[in-house]
């Protein structure tokens, strides 16, 4: 959509997240929930098959009958073709479980375009819910505001996707100056083992990266994904002249004067960790989608989607 259409909060273009102010949340996540399924349904059709082995109700592949085989499950057409008695086996057709590690550290209670990239974090929240529903799937989720994680239990149905959005938007900011530890939110994740499924990490990746033991052990049991959530900010310097810079998971602050060889440097400094971050995520075997305050989310989503599908129902990354 062009970005002169407007949001109804006022002077956001129409494709930026709903504020997440406290007084009008639920309207706030309402108006989310509607543009997420009003543009993303559709993009996931159909049952997450056999994730783990076992008997289902899902036809597969006929094969030669042999002794302790359940009768009732032969296959008569294929039998009389090759005058040998053939079954027809089964498919296990599970639910598929999603967890997500959501980031919501001091870090992300920024934005310098369309929105706060607490509030893209929510809303990419918001696709993963909707793109997973149905079909007796479940979601849950590990939220983190650098206190300490707060686990949802993995349910399904319409009722606990909104409540997990509702606590998710609800989470309290954290004081300037705590310091998130995506490491040990991805732990807590990874801990207790879960039945293989879909694992989603919600971040805007800055600082070290420390996690990426962590992110490799849930790799191996789980299909990956990683959402980078990133503000113009945090790759370029405007040129304003002298600024006070703040990290508001340490409290520093700096003042410095926006030369171009400092906006050069800054520049170079912050593509060289997007790479890293990016490497990091590949090694990993994660599906990486970037999602922008300045950009259309949605439309950036729908690209990503429709071009790793497989992946999103629970195949390889």
């Amino acid at each position: 959509m062009p970005a002169t259409d407007q949001h109804p909060d006022g002077d956001r273009p129409s494709w930026a997240p709903p504020s997440l102010d406290a007084g009008r949340l639920e309207a706030a996540l309402r108006s989310l929930e509607l543009s997420v399924r009003g543009r993303l349904d559709g993009l996931l059709q159909g049952n997450h098959l056999g994730l783990v082995p076992g008997p289902g109700t899902e036809p597969g592949e006929a094969r030669v009958y042999q002794p302790g085989d359940d009768v009732r499950r032969m296959d008569w057409a294929v039998t009389a073709r090759m005058s040998e008695p053939h079954i027809r086996q089964t498919v296990a057709d599970r639910e598929l479980e999603t967890w997500v590690a959501m980031d919501l550290s001091p870090s992300l209670d920024f934005g310098s375009a369309a929105c706060e990239k607490r509030e893209l974090a929510v809303a990419a929240l918001a696709a993963v819910v909707f793109l997973t529903s149905g079909g007796g799937n479940r979601i849950g989720a590990v939220l983190d505001n650098g206190t300490g994680p707060v686990r949802v239990p993995a349910r399904g149905g319409a009722s606990h996707a909104r409540s997990l959005l509702r606590k998710a938007a609800g989470t309290p900011r954290a004081e300037e100056g705590t310091r998130g530890d995506l490491g040990g939110l991805l732990e807590s994740l990874r801990r207790p083992p879960r039945r293989r499924g879909l694992a989603v990490v919600v971040s805007d990746f800055l600082g070290p990266t420390d996690w990426q033991r962590a992110l490799r052990g849930l790799g191996a049991r789980h299909s990956l994904l990683a959402i980078e959530v990133l503000d113009p900010r945090d790759v370029e310097l405007p040129d304003v002249g002298t600024v006070l810079l703040s990290d508001p998971e340490t409290g520093k602050q700096r003042e410095v004067h926006t030369s171009p060889v400092l906006r050069k440097e800054f520049a170079a400094a912050a593509a060289a960790h997007r790479e890293e971050v990016a490497a990091v995520l590949r090694r990993a075997g994660c599906a990486h989608l970037v999602l922008r305050t300045d950009s259309d989310w949605i439309a950036d989503v729908v690209r990503f989607v429709v071009a790793r599908k497989r992946g999103w129902s629970g195949g390889a990354a």
